[in-house]
């Protein structure tokens, strides 16, 4: 595993002077206290390539061992060449396949199980996914519902073959529902809405969200598929050491929390640290979560996403 979070941070004290809003409004109704900012020269390739060489060193392979990268992103460095042939220039790699995935804050739950059946088709032994989103390039700093939420970061994993029964990932399910869609997307920039002065000027290319809709279906779809995945694996809720959610909010958190029957206590979250990463709270605080002792050989970890698409996932690993 390997994270890259910017240097810089955004804190709620720094959000009031920018919008109408305070410190007691954002924390209780998110329960972010701050958020990394990437540096205007950062792309998303940059990030992604420091946090994959952290995780290939983490791994203890040589980046010639990689067989192939997939990287998940709503914010590319261009529309292509795809930031995922980016960074293979970036980690001078070659003759490998790499492409990217898009479904935003689902992406590294989607990623995993893209990645995981590659693995046990046989063609690769070890596969780089890595999440990188500089969210801060398309928030509309004016809008104090949506620019509260997010921040910027990296996390990588390299997910290698492995030949002990019941180890790794035992299990994913996933799920997409296009016709919400309109109620969390960037409008402007692709084929529908090509970039104009007009779109420019309203803000088209700054992302949008109805949020209590969003809530609601979050909630509701990933403690589903949360559900599903646990009965179609023969595992109790009570038997899950830890549960590494999408970082999005609080409030969803502790109703997903609710609804599983799983203690809070159980759920990793560093939210008021790093605020919304997308596809990145999940490798970010997965991370941190090893890091701090929460798991170790043999436990039982679920991860769980919900992004604009509708996208939404859960993924069950065996730590080994």
């Amino acid at each position: 595993m390997g994270v890259y979070t910017p240097e810089r941070r955004l804190t709620n004290a720094d959000l009031t002077r920018l919008v109408d809003t305070s410190d007691e409004w954002i924390r209780t109704r998110t329960g972010m206290i701050e958020r990394r900012i990437a540096e205007p020269h950062e792309a998303a390739s940059d990030m992604a390539a420091k946090a994959a060489e952290r995780a290939i060193a983490d791994a203890g392979i040589t980046k010639e061992e990689i067989d192939l990268i997939i990287v998940a992103t709503i914010t590319p460095d261009h529309a292509f060449p795809s930031t995922a042939c980016v960074l293979q220039a970036k980690l001078g790699l070659t003759d490998i396949p790499a492409f990217d995935i898009s479904a935003a804050c689902s992406g590294f739950v989607y990623m995993m199980q893209v990645a995981n059946h590659m693995l046990r088709a046989g063609d690769y032994r070890n596969v780089l996914i890595v999440s990188s989103e500089k969210l801060t390039s398309i928030v509309d700093w004016e809008d104090r519902s949506t620019c509260v939420l997010f921040g910027d970061a990296a996390g990588a994993f390299v997910l290698s073959k492995c030949s002990e029964p019941y180890v790794g990932i035992l299990g994913n399910i996933l799920g997409a529902d296009g016709s919400c869609g309109y109620l969390l997307k960037l409008p402007a920039g692709g084929s529908v809405m090509p970039a104009s002065y007009e779109t420019v000027v309203n803000s088209q290319h700054c992302l949008k969200m109805a949020g209590k809709e969003v809530f609601k279906v979050a909630v509701r779809t990933m403690s589903d598929c949360c559900r599903r995945l646990l009965e179609k694996c023969n595992i109790s809720p009570d038997e899950v050491k830890c549960v590494i959610p999408h970082q999005a909010n609080l409030r969803i958190i502790d109703a997903v929390a609710r609804h599983l029957g799983i203690p809070l206590e159980k759920f990793c979250i560093n939210l008021q640290n790093y605020g919304n990463t997308s596809s990145a709270t999940i490798p970010n605080c997965m991370k941190e979560a090893y890091d701090q002792g929460r798991f170790k050989a043999g436990d039982l970890v679920l991860l769980t996403a919900f992004g604009g698409g509708f996208t939404w996932g859960a993924t069950l690993i065996r730590w080994k």
